[in-house]
């Protein structure tokens, strides 16, 4: 009957409108006072997975989330011993209003959808040689490895993220040819070297050349890039040495070009310009775009960088990248420690620096429709890593300021589009 109908319709209504009333909100700060920054983020993934939108407020303590809670995700952050508070709707609207004065360096960014994660990474590695994938295994966010073959064939398209892992984009394996005889070095060899036969290239050189140029049509086309350590610099380089041999025959069979440094082509380079090769087989760096243990001469107890700060409101992209609970973070080494600030191209966002040793540690760009970013260094949390050495155990850094640059760039393509071209 018509009466029972609109009973039942205003009795609906009415449930929907006591159930908004009684709802709450969950806070997650992201300050000193949290225990688990790191499994924060993972949280927050679990979130974005299950369709439940999460507010980043930006600026506000240290980057701290917020979600409308339904009850069950308490448990989660129990489990996780993630240090949250609960707010009514009005207490959370009066913090979005505050945050919305126009004379506050805050803003709120709305996190949609849990992004497509993989790790470019040989199958010869192991994940405990790569920070990004120790911190993603313990936030419990999932990935997937892909390498050549999977970028070559055209898998990149299923990935909102892609992180490279310390790769050598010029073909040198690295520049260890001193472990030459460890089995880990010859299982590198050999795996790259099937590559390149399987898919027609004469050198392994040539085919991380046309590793990179898929990589850079990816992030062209929307896709976000991330790297650290030796997987910057040389992917620049791989662009700029496209038609010159940079290899020393130790490596490849072939003799390198003796005049190669004239006949760079930077215009090719995302990230770098200017710079100068080091052809020399066994030197360990690749160019003097790192600024390299030589010429840093600092102490370990006071090798710092400095996170810029930037406009939340104007300059979302830089802030949601260095959202943390510290602005000066302990710096680390990795084979390729900082970059020479001088050979930065001019539209090259520097997030973080040590400014005294005239080096970037943290730097972003745009390219296309997408972004990338590189971070200096192996592993916040070791900061002199060697060949074989035992992994960072990453529960005795849940809080780990270093870490937490890493998951910004994992969460960051969850963040609404509209919002980021502003």
């Amino acid at each position: 009957m018509e009466w029972e109908r609109r009973m039942f319709y205003w009795l609906w209504v009415g449930v929907v409108f006591w159930s908004r009333l009684s709802a709450q909100y969950i806070l997650i700060p992201m300050d000193e006072s949290q225990k688990q920054h790191l499994r924060a983020y993972g949280l927050v993934y679990a979130l974005l997975t299950k369709g439940v939108p999460v507010d980043w407020l930006l600026n506000y303590r240290g980057g701290s989330f917020a979600f409308l809670d339904m009850g069950w995700a308490q448990m989660e952050l129990q489990r996780r011993e993630i240090s949250f508070q609960s707010l009514s709707l009005s207490e959370y609207g009066e913090l979005l209003a505050y945050i919305a004065k126009p004379e506050v360096n805050m803003d709120v960014v709305r996190l949609e959808k849990a992004p497509r994660i993989a790790v470019y990474a040989p199958q010869s590695s192991e994940p405990w040689d790569d920070a990004v994938q120790l911190v993603l295994l313990y936030a419990e966010i999932p990935y997937d490895i892909i390498y050549d073959e999977e970028v070559l064939g055209g898998k990149l398209r299923e990935y909102d993220w892609v992180h490279l892992h310390h790769e050598d984009f010029t073909g040198q394996y690295g520049k260890f040819i001193s472990f030459k005889d460890k089995p880990w070095y010859k299982a590198m060899v050999r795996e790259q070297t099937a590559i390149t036969a399987k898919w027609g290239f004469g050198r392994v050189p040539s085919l991380k050349l046309a590793v990179v140029k898929k990589l850079r049509e990816w992030v062209q086309n929307g896709g976000f890039l991330f790297a650290m350590c030796s997987a910057t610099d040389t992917y620049d380089i791989a662009l700029a040495s496209e038609g010159i041999d940079i290899v020393s025959e130790i490596y490849d069979g072939t003799p390198y070009d003796p005049l190669a440094n004239t006949k760079l082509n930077y215009a090719s380079c995302i990230a770098f310009e200017n710079f100068t090769l080091r052809l020399n087989p066994y030197d360990y760096e690749f160019s003097d775009i790192d600024t390299g243990e030589r010429r840093r001469n600092v102490r370990e107890d006071q090798d710092y960088f400095t996170l810029r700060e930037f406009s939340a409101k104007w300059d979302p992209i830089p802030t949601m990248l260095c959202q943390n609970h510290r602005s000066v973070i302990k710096g680390f080494y990795g084979q390729t420690t900082a970059y020479e600030v001088s050979l930065l191209k001019p539209n090259v966002v520097v997030m973080g620096e040590a400014a005294n040793l005239s080096e970037a540690r943290y730097i972003h760009g745009i390219l296309g429709r997408g972004f990338w970013t590189f971070y200096g260094g192996h592993d916040p949390e070791d900061y002199q890593h060697f060949v074989e050495e035992p992994p960072t155990d990453v529960s005795k850094y849940p809080t780990s300021p270093g870490y937490r640059l890493i998951l910004n760039n994992v969460l960051f393509p969850a963040a609404k589009r509209k919002k980021m071209k502003t």
